[in-house]
């Protein structure tokens, strides 16, 4: 957090005791959604620094192991809460903040919701096979046959549900999920 210089002591001191309070509440909230609670205060840390850091920056500044910086910085790279970018005169990666909260709330649901709709569809339609085989193999067993469909009905009912689901996340990739719920007015602009 370079940007604190030509301030006095205590400035220094206040603005940074108000930023920890903020970066643990940006913590806090990350690992409602399942991200570590040290990986929030990385993104926290990063989000009021002023540029891009290396890994060693982070791991010093932190005092967390380069490791630990690396597995956390890998992760807010795979949720895109942060970028590799590159800076003139230097050989070691950098990486800055997604500033944007609205991009990354979409981007992680939208990434962690499909991955997991994928799977459940997959295990719903190969569910749905094994109905269809077990109908062919059973057309005389009419009770037999009552159970099948009564399942059959509640996987199509989930499935259906999936399809919405995909529907959210395509409103949250595309961005059209602020025609419905528009986003709040830029508060660093005072609207």
């Amino acid at each position: 957090m370079n940007d604190l210089n030509g301030f006095t002591a205590e400035q220094i001191q206040r603005i940074q005791k108000n930023r920890e309070r903020v970066i643990d509440s940006i913590g806090k909230n990350m690992d409602l959604y399942g991200i570590t609670l040290s990986i929030g205060h990385l993104y926290g840390y990063m989000y009021f620094n002023n540029g891009p850091v290396t890994l060693d920056e982070l791991s010093q500044s932190m005092g967390m192991s380069k490791t630990s910086m690396s597995t956390g910085v890998r992760t807010l790279m795979d949720l895109k809460m942060i970028d590799k970018v590159w800076g003139k005169g230097t050989r070691k990666d950098l990486y800055e903040v997604e500033p944007d909260w609205y991009q990354n709330f979409s981007d992680y649901f939208s990434i962690k919701w499909r991955k997991a709709i994928e799977g459940n569809m997959n295990v719903l339609n190969k569910a749905l096979r094994e109905i269809e085989e077990m109908k062919t193999e059973n057309e005389a067993n009419e009770p037999f046959l009552g159970v099948l469909r009564e399942d059959e009905i509640k996987i199509i009912q989930a499935l259906d549900y999936y399809k919405w689901l995909i529907r959210l996340i395509e409103t949250l990739e595309t961005g059209r999920i602020f025609d419905f719920i528009p986003k709040e007015s830029d508060g660093a602009k005072g609207e």
